[in-house]
């Protein structure tokens, strides 16, 4: 697993037109993932999910973000993992509001927004992606600071997974081959440091949408988990935040 390709000129040079899968949701980490793979020379071939989520916006806002980042393809996987449900994203369970933004995945607790085994699932489907465009390289918005506490957002789940991909596939077996590799290169970031660098790479936010249960006319709710810690990235960056929340002025 590594924590970000290696901010080198060389490295450019290296992945100039390769490849690689980008995992984009249309949210505010995802967006600066995908910006930070383009700015490596990278090939990028989006994949976002409808998976039953609560809501659909975030995948209007992902095809914005694909289409103003210019990436070579977008696929988009549907299946519904209602049928499991377990989550306040996938289920009858009402979202967490007004928790405090500073203590928000300090307190050991998973919260109910945590839909089981998700980023495993959706980095199944990135590796059967990665060996069809021959793509060695995916990248994911996990992040291990200012986040919600899930499980499959640590180190230690990219790691894991990275180590089972090339175990289970074709491509990662090949002695031939080079071996896939996931990078997460937003994972010891902080938010205001990934809007930071996110803003340097012309990242448009206001393409973007991070809110767990957006409210009439499709605004953020400002008070979900996910809302808060971007309103906290934003105000710690020093960045105007572009978003509208519901009840808002204007």
């Amino acid at each position: 697993m590594h924590a970000s390709p290696s901010d080198t000129r060389s490295h450019t040079q290296e992945t100039q037109g390769r490849p690689a899968i980008v995992l984009v949701s249309g949210g505010l980490d995802s967006a600066t993932v995908l910006a930070i793979a383009r700015t490596h020379g990278y090939t990028v071939n989006a994949l976002s999910f409808d998976y039953g989520q609560r809501h659909r916006l975030e995948l209007d806002a992902s095809r914005r973000v694909a289409e103003a980042q210019g990436v070579a393809r977008h696929a988009v996987m549907s299946f519904d993992m209602r049928q499991f449900g377990g989550s306040a994203l996938t289920d009858d369970i009402a979202v967490p509001k007004h928790r405090d933004a500073g203590s928000i995945g300090e307190d050991g607790v998973i919260p109910v927004t945590y839909v089981p085994a998700r980023n495993t699932i959706f980095l199944s489907f990135a590796l059967a992606f990665a060996e069809v465009t021959g793509a060695k390289d995916l990248f994911i918005g996990v992040n291990a600071l200012d986040y919600s506490g899930y499980p499959d957002c640590r180190p230690e789940f990219i790691r894991a997974f990275e180590t089972m991909a090339n175990l289970a596939t074709k491509a990662g077996v090949e002695e031939s081959q080079a071996p896939l590799t996931i990078h997460a290169p937003l994972m010891t970031m902080t938010k205001a440091d990934i809007i930071r660098r996110g803003t340097e790479l012309g990242v448009d936010y206001a393409l973007t949408l991070s809110c767990y249960d957006p409210l009439p006319p499709n605004l953020a709710c400002g008070a979900c988990d996910s809302c808060q810690l971007r309103r906290k990235g934003f105000a710690e960056a020093g960045v105007p935040d572009p978003t509208v929340y519901y009840g808002q002025p204007g």
